[in-house]
């Protein structure tokens, strides 16, 4: 079992939590807006970090954004298994011909 796996169990586990007593708790009852909204917050903070050229708060950032995702994905319903698969099916596959594959037309 991965890391990210590990905390994929954790955060579908303190979904139901105390909010007074669990972060994720605390997302889950503010809602998916506010999760998307951590997200993306996580995600500016993870660009400026690389920008910055600081291994440790890029690291730190980059963190912080993959639990920010993995609160998401539980909220949603989408497990990694999904994620993990997705990526598997795209391996080997050029990038540039794997996006032009989602594009309309």
């Amino acid at each position: 079992m991965t890391t990210l796996d590990r905390l994929e169990q954790t955060i579908i586990a303190r979904r139901a939590a105390d909010p007074e007593s669990s972060y994720v708790a605390k997302l889950r009852v503010k809602g998916r807006c506010k999760m998307a909204q951590k997200l993306g917050e996580e995600a500016v903070e993870t660009v400026i970090a690389a920008l910055g050229d600081d291994k440790a708060a890029l690291t730190g950032e980059a963190a912080d954004l993959l639990f920010h995702l993995t609160v998401l994905l539980a909220d949603c319903g989408v497990p990694l298994a999904d994620v993990y698969a997705e990526l598997d099916r795209r391996e080997g596959v050029s990038g540039l011909a794997e996006k032009a594959a989602r594009q309309p037309g």
